[in-house]
């Protein structure tokens, strides 16, 4: 039964990474697959010259950045929707899922007409106070601030469904013990809910790390983060096997620390097998 699924899960993912591994030993400017194989691409990558390593390090702190952003302020939302809102909630979750429906690229060119020199924002605050922001667009804190917008449902989400699994009993034998509130959401709601926080933060931050199009509309050239370098290498500079090692140690990076928090979350319990 599972073989229609495993057979496109091969065709459509495992076949195109191994082509891309396969690419990443090829000689660099070529397209000839594994015909004389070199570890070329990656000395360049780790060249002491190359600053290749500072879009990673940007990445990964975007990624970090939003995944902790996201948390703060999804977890009340979320807390709402699973325990406060009632027949208010489906509401609130159509408004949260309605922007899913319209492209990306549009709504972040909606933002860039919201921030730009003499556009929405500027232009309201010099009217009503006779001066603007003219220095918001193209800056890390608005790449950000795109990253938090896109990937709030991924984050929102999970962490509903985390908070809906914490039963009401065991919530209310602990105010009957005698425990304040803050003691009930620190020992009780938290700890209970941490299987759904996690999954929305790896998703998140995931989704985050490969994120390319919040850069480059709401970042312009300020910031190069590595998606835009593996992009440039198959695209302009014509490079595919320079491209394709950047890309096998994104995912040898993002794959580690997926994998490091895995290790600590039980699927069992989350899937309810015990």
């Amino acid at each position: 039964l599972s073989l229609p699924v495993l057979t496109l899960l091969a065709i459509g993912f495992l076949a195109p990474l191994l082509a891309v591994i396969g690419f990443s030993f090829s000689e660099p400017r070529s397209f000839d697959l594994l015909a004389h194989p070199t570890l070329e691409n990656y000395e360049t990558i780790f060249d002491p010259a190359n600053t290749v390593y500072m879009s990673f390090l940007w990445s990964l702190w975007f990624a970090f950045l939003s995944v902790s952003i996201l948390a703060v302020i999804s977890y009340p939302v979320a807390y709402g929707l699973a325990k406060l809102f009632g027949r208010w909630a489906n509401l609130i979750t159509l408004l949260m899922v309605f922007p899913l429906f319209i492209s990306e690229n549009v709504r972040l060119y909606g933002w860039v007409l919201f921030f730009i020199k003499n556009g929405v924002l500027d232009g309201a605050l010099k009217t009503l106070f006779g001066t603007g922001l003219s220095d918001v667009l193209f800056t890390p804190g608005v790449i950000v601030f795109g990253m938090v917008y896109t990937y709030l449902p991924f984050m929102l989400f999970p962490m509903t469904l985390g908070l809906s699994m914490v039963p009401e009993e065991t919530v209310e034998a602990a105010g009957d013990l005698g425990a304040s509130r803050l003691q009930i959401f620190r020992e009780v709601e938290l700890p209970l809910s941490m299987p759904g926080i996690i999954i929305g933060a790896l998703l998140t931050f995931v989704l985050s790390v490969g994120a390319i199009a919040e850069s480059k509309v709401l970042g312009g050239q300020d910031v190069i983060v590595i998606t835009h370098d593996i992009e440039i290498a198959f695209t302009y500079a014509q490079n595919w096997p320079l491209g394709a090692a950047l890309a096998v140690l994104l995912m040898l990076v993002v794959g580690v620390l997926v994998l490091t928090v895995l290790r600590h979350l039980d699927l069992d319990r989350i899937l309810g097998r015990r």
